[in-house]
């Protein structure tokens, strides 16, 4: 008789795997937030800031006040609150750069890319070193899933 685990799955079979990627997964992103709320507190921010500015640096375009409201699920006083705090503590700058002058873009102010960078070098070195012992081929196949489920992710935020 096939063993079950607390959720009912198969223990030996695909739903000890799927459990298993959950587990790490949630442990990954706990690291994650315990990193991001030191580098909050170091810079006195709050941990939604934090969640911006990764927002503005990881985005392919200039990202607008109403995108980033958009991608972190706030009103629009919360996100103008929060651009008012990174603008003051020198981590962004709004700028109007199309001929819509009613248009703003957010930028990472270059000067707090050093803080950022200092603070999460630490994250970076981790990352090399857990690099090391992959293929390039496994490596690949990891950012393949990683992409894939942070499509997945999206589109159930986008969906509800």
């Amino acid at each position: 008789m096939a063993r079950t685990n607390k959720a009912g799955a198969d223990a030996d079979g695909p739903g000890r795997e799927l459990q298993a990627f959950a587990v790490r997964l949630r442990y990954l992103n706990g690291e994650m937030n315990r990193m991001a709320h030191s580098f909050a507190a170091a810079q006195g921010l709050h941990a939604t800031d934090v969640q911006a500015l990764a927002a503005i640096l990881d985005s392919d375009t200039p990202l607008t006040p109403g995108r980033l409201r958009e991608h972190l699920g706030l009103t629009s006083g919360a996100v103008t609150a929060c651009l008012d705090r990174l603008e003051r503590a020198g981590h962004v700058r709004r700028a109007r750069e199309s001929a819509d002058r009613r248009v703003v873009h957010l930028h990472y102010a270059a000067g707090a890319r050093a803080a950022a960078r200092a603070h999460f070098l630490p994250l970076a070195e981790a990352t090399a070193r857990a690099q090391e012992g992959f293929s390039d081929e496994e490596l690949s196949v990891a950012l393949r899933f990683l992409t894939a489920l942070n499509r997945e992710l999206e589109e159930l935020r986008e969906s509800h």
